[in-house]
Formats: C-alpha cells, sequence, structure tokens
C-alpha cells in the first residue's frame, strides 16, 4: 500500500473522464483490495462527474448565445444537440429534469445532450446541481460498492492479489466491461421506445 501512495488516484482520474462508470466501478475494486482509500475514490468518482455535468451544462448556456460563438452550435451539434431536436429536448429538460438526470445516469443514453439541453434552456444551475448531485451520489456509491464486493472476493480467493493490486484493476475492468457491455445493450433498447414524458422517454437517442 505504501508503495502505491497516490498512483491507483492518479490512474483512475484520467480514466473517470474518459468512461466514468467503468473506472468507479473498478475504483471500488481497488478499495475492497486493500489498494486504494474509500473516500478518495468516492470522492474523485463524485468530484470528476460533476465536473464534467456542469461542463456541459454551461456549455449549453453558451449556446444560447450560438450567434456570437458558431463554433459552440457545432460542436453543440456534433454532441447530439442538433437544431432539430433542441426543441423537444430543452422542454424536456424544463419540465421533466429529475427524470431526465436520472435517466442519464441510470444508462447513459443520450446524458451529454440532455446537460447541453439542461443549460440551452436556462434551467437554474442551483436545480441542476441539486439533481445531479443527488443521482450522482447514488449511482456512485452502488458502483464504488459493486466494486468493493468484487475486490474483497477477489483478495480473499486470489493468492498475491494484496500484493500484486493490478491483478484487482484487470479483474475489475473486466467485469466493469461486462457491465458496461449490459448497460449499453439495456440503453440502445430503451432509447428506441417512444413514451413522453417518463424516465424512458429521458433517455435520448444519440444523434
Amino acid at each position: 500500500m505504501d508503495v502505491l501512495v497516490g498512483t491507483p488516484y492518479a490512474v483512475l482520474a484520467p480514466a473517470m473522464v474518459l468512461e466514468g462508470p467503468v473506472a468507479t466501478f473498478a475504483g471500488g475494486t481497488l478499495v475492497g483490495a486493500g489498494h486504494a482509500a474509500l473516500l478518495l475514490v468516492w470522492l474523485l468518482a463524485f468530484g470528476i462527474d460533476l465536473l464534467l455535468d456542469s461542463g456541459l451544462y454551461l456549455l449549453g448556456r453558451a449556446g444560447r448565445r450560438a450567434g456570437g460563438h458558431p463554433w459552440v452550435a457545432r460542436l453543440s451539434a456534433k454532441l447530439g444537440f442538433t437544431p432539430d431536436r433542441q426543441d423537444l429536448l430543452c422542454r424536456k429538460a424544463s419540465d421533466h429534469l429529475g427524470t431526465v438526470v436520472a435517466g442519464a445516469k441510470l444508462v447513459d443514453v443520450g446524458a451529454v445532450p440532455a446537460f447541453l439541453a439542461a443549460g440551452y434552456a436556462a434551467v437554474g444551475y442551483r436545480r441542476f446541481l441539486g439533481w445531479t448531485a443527488l443521482l450522482t451520489a447514488v449511482r456512485v456509491s452502488v458502483l464504488v460498492g459493486l466494486g468493493m464486493l468484487t475486490g474483497e472476493h477477489l483478495a480473499a480467493r486470489v493468492e498475491g492479489i494484496l500484493d500484486r493490486p493490478w491483478l484487482a484493476v484487470l479483474a475489475g475492468l473486466a467485469v466493469a466491461g461486462l457491465l458496461l457491455g449490459v448497460k449499453t445493450v439495456v440503453g440502445a433498447a430503451l432509447a428506441r421506445i417512444r413514451s413522453g414524458g417518463g424516465l424512458l422517454a429521458a433517455s435520448f437517442q444519440p444523434a
């Protein structure tokens, strides 16, 4: 553990930016195997998730002034917030923010355009932050908890896991990859369902 002070977090941080759920689960696996601190992994995952969500929200707000910043409009369109979908997404973000954020956090389908829409629709930042903080805390807690159970199981059954932390990382990534595959399949199925106003409707189809 002493040898790895700081190292797991330096690896986990960029991984959480690229693929938050998988890296968060892997971080929990490290915690369960005794190679990382629970509080630090939890705070790292929570903080990075909130920063990314807030960045998308602010980009959406900047999109309201896209006439002066055409690059913002182009970037938003590439991220799925296209002009033909703006009215629908903004209306859902304004009227059903809680279900929109819940759908985004549950399956990640359309999370990017959903958070862009919240900013573009001028949803109050306090309201947006309240929902995202609450649901991010729930998701991070579940992922870290599942990862810890996996890490503890590995540490109890695999000889040398406590001396070789990257065994925990590889195992965590393997299990997390499986979960990601399941999430992708479920998300793709939900994205095809058209139902107004509900949680499934909040999971927007990618552009």
